[in-house]
């Protein structure tokens, strides 16, 4: 009984984490966190700052606390959330910025009747087969990471590879999705051109 307690534990986690999802996602397309992230404010005043339905903004904020995204306090009765919330959830530029991660994953889930249907003949799927979502979570998922690393570190710790693209290089990033390391290196190196290849026309 009591491993079986500790898998229904477990169960109920990652079922939460699956809902939270969604609601992250919304959150970040609605621009809530960004509001949430000025300071302490009641679902009426989110609303009206978000252009949002109260009704629904107090569900959603009200699962977004009992999740631990959205910090509440009960005295006041106002919404808010915390440096380290907002560093994960409406900072863009913060190597921890997380919705991204959310998004593509929802959008992963949109694959799985097709998936299901490749369990039984064996048949692929192109990464151009996905949902909007997965190339556009993709993105903002990894982007803040290129930030926050792929010129300051990354780069440099390649063998002679920062002194061409500063001389003046012509380089292929290959499967660029949408493009976010290639800009970052771009701006980085004026010197250098850049090209971008992506088999999928809509990165």
């Amino acid at each position: 009984m009591n491993r079986l307690n500790a898998f229904i534990g477990q169960f109920v986690s990652d079922l939460g984490a699956a809902v939270h999802a969604g609601m992250v996602v919304i959150g970040e397309k609605l621009g809530l966190y960004k509001a949430l992230a000025r300071g302490p404010i009641t679902p009426a005043e989110l609303a009206a700052q978000t252009q949002t339905d109260e009704r629904y903004l107090r569900e959603w904020l009200a699962s977004q606390a009992a999740g631990g995204y959205v910090t509440y306090d009960e005295k006041t009765g106002t919404f808010s959330l915390s440096q380290e919330q907002a560093f994960a959830l409406a900072n863009e530029d913060s190597p921890a910025y997380l919705p991204g991660a959310f998004e593509l994953a929802l959008g992963s889930l949109a694959a799985v009747p097709r998936i299901a249907d490749s369990f039984r003949s064996g048949a692929g799927m192109g990464w151009h087969e996905h949902v909007d979502g997965v190339f556009h979570g993709c993105e903002k998922f990894f982007r803040p990471g290129y930030a926050a690393n792929l010129v300051s570190s990354w780069i440099p710790a390649l063998h002679d590879v920062k002194e061409k693209l500063e001389a003046g290089a012509r380089v292929a990033d290959v499967g660029c999705g949408k493009g976010a390391s290639t800009l970052l290196m771009a701006k980085a190196f004026p010197k250098s051109r850049f090209f971008g290849f992506d088999y999928h026309d809509k990165s």
